[in-house]
């Protein structure tokens, strides 16, 4: 299989200096501020942006160290695939997040509901756009019943 390398355009910052205590998804993190800093020779790339409320964060988990095809996910006590989960500790070790995005300055993002570790390398950035991006959904897995407790719900350091 080809390799695929990517290059990070910039760093996300957050009051998170570890995982354990995290938020453990953006709906647990209202209100928490961050920034990203877009590495310049991307500044560019975020013309027009400021005209969306809300965008996608893709970034490396860099605090993971490996990978575990089952794992045992923060709202559930059952081991779990991993592609059934948001768990970090993935083969590809890629997260996304929704984030609100507060205002531009130059190469930096105001952004909030931050449920991200600081220095995280951010991998991409795009709009969301509900008429693309949200739909309905007939079913959540293992997930039915428990989504709604992930504004209490804390990491703890078992991904990593």
């Amino acid at each position: 299989m080809q390799e695929i390398r990517y290059r990070p355009i910039g760093v996300i910052h957050s009051p998170f200096k570890e995982t354990k205590g995290m938020p453990i998804q953006p709906a647990g993190a209202r209100g928490v501020a961050g920034t990203v800093e877009v590495i310049p020779e991307c500044g560019d790339g975020l013309k027009d942006l400021d005209g969306f409320s809300h965008i996608f964060l893709l970034y490396h988990f860099h605090l993971s160290q490996g990978y575990s095809l089952m794992v045992k996910p923060y709202l559930d006590d059952s081991l779990r695939g991993v592609f059934a989960t948001r768990a970090p500790r993935r083969p590809n070790a890629i997260g996304i997040s929704v984030v609100r995005l507060v205002g531009i300055e130059g190469c930096t993002l105001h952004i909030e509901d931050v449920d991200i570790a600081d220095s995280t390398p951010l991998l991409d950035i795009k709009p969301y756009v509900p008429e693309f991006d949200s739909t309905e959904v007939e079913r959540t897995g293992w997930l039915a019943g428990k989504a709604e407790r992930v504004a209490a719900a804390e990491a703890d350091e078992r991904f990593k």
